[in-house]
């Protein structure tokens, strides 16, 4: 079972390390000191019930609804798109006092942003439910699957939280409104190219 906790571990870094939309959005709300800990919690408990219904065998599902990829990856991309253009819009106006945002947003529009970007996010059905559901099953007994699941879920909370705390860090540098303007210009450009990449996805091979 430590053998398949650890594996856990390491396949959900390494899914996790990658610059996505949910960890901009981490990244930027880490930065501003606002509603850290519920965003993390719920990103956290987010990836642990993705996780869990892959090792439970979620992709009988997706094999049983074909249409369901494309409507989340539509979805997906035109949230991306939305909020690309709304943090271009912010860097653009400049609306930064004192070298920080503003406003951070309610709990409520934070956790519904964090829940989009989650939820809408194609990508994260096919980490946590596609790749670690297949993973999962490479082993034998369900003590094992259970604690592979568990260290991959365990993962995204030490990345969670690590990066929802750790972005106060960068705080110091965060001391002028233009580099808000540069954070969020590239946060922008970002989820546009992410948006792009999901709508590419749905062309038909030639």
């Amino acid at each position: 079972m430590a053998a398949a906790g650890l594996a856990g571990v390491l396949t959900g870094l390494s899914l996790i390390l990658a610059f996505g939309p949910q960890n901009a959005f981490l990244l930027r709300q880490g930065m501003t000191g606002v509603h850290v800990w519920q965003l993390c919690l719920f990103c956290t408990l987010s990836d642990a019930l993705l996780i869990a219904a892959g090792v439970a065998g979620f992709g009988a599902l997706a094999a049983a609804l074909p249409g369901l990829p494309a409507i989340l990856t539509l979805g997906g991309a035109a949230f991306l798109a939305a909020y690309g253009l709304l943090r271009l819009n912010a860097a653009r106006r400049g609306t930064y006092a004192g070298g920080a945002v503003t406003a951070s947003g309610s709990l409520g529009s934070v956790l519904a942003t964090a829940a989009a970007l989650t939820w809408l996010n194609p990508h994260v059905y096919l980490d946590t439910m596609g790749l670690i559901g297949a993973l999962a099953t490479t082993f034998d007994n369900g003590a094992d699957r259970a604690a592979f699941g568990t260290g991959a879920a365990l993962a995204s909370a030490l990345f969670f939280f690590g990066t929802g705390y750790g972005a106060r860090l960068l705080a110091p540098v965060m001391t002028s409104p233009r580099a808000w303007q540069a954070l969020d210009s590239v946060i922008g450009v970002t989820m546009l190219a992410l948006a792009a990449g999901l709508l590419l996805t749905l062309r038909a091979p030639v």
